[in-house]
């Protein structure tokens, strides 16, 4: 087996609304389905939400599991640590997410210079860490592999 791409992520939500709002309104994802300009809601009659930036028919799934869901644990702990989104090409651009993200009142919980990646660390609202990042342009991680596990250095836009 060969593996050709990472295709998409389903995340467990307590409240569709609220992280619609977050992944369509704040982060501009295009939302896909249900869509958002037909009135007959969703046919699945499950609450549920899926995003696309175009490469594929969803990138992102959001399903519905209500308030009284357990929320994500704090610290250490297996599972998922958090997911990139690439969100340009320039630091002009991750400037112009900088900016975005603290309008609609983001929490930044980090900041990195990973060499190879400018990024930008902020959680959802159910606490999901995303990346938003840039790849550093001229930087050739393919030649040198080796810069993949580079010091982390702390972000300056």
């Amino acid at each position: 087996m060969e593996i050709k791409e990472l295709g998409h992520l389903v995340l467990y939500v307590h409240n569709i609304e609220r992280s619609v709002a977050f992944y369509r309104d704040v982060l501009g994802w295009r939302q896909v389905f249900p869509d958002p300009a037909q009135a007959a809601g969703n046919p699945l009659r499950v609450p549920a939400a899926a995003f696309s930036a175009g490469r594929t028919h969803h990138e992102l799934l959001l399903i519905e599991v209500g308030e009284d869901a357990a929320a994500v644990p704090a610290g250490r702990r297996v599972g998922l640590y958090h997911f990139g989104l690439k969100v340009g090409d320039t630091d002009d651009e991750l400037r112009e997410v900088l900016a975005r993200i603290r309008e609609a009142g983001v929490d930044i919980v980090g900041a990195s210079d990973h060499t190879i990646t400018h990024s930008l660390y902020i959680l959802d609202p159910d606490g999901n860490e995303i990346e938003l990042y840039v790849d550093v342009p001229g930087v050739d991680w393919q030649s040198q592999p080796h810069l993949v596990a580079a010091p982390i250095r702390p972000l300056r836009l």
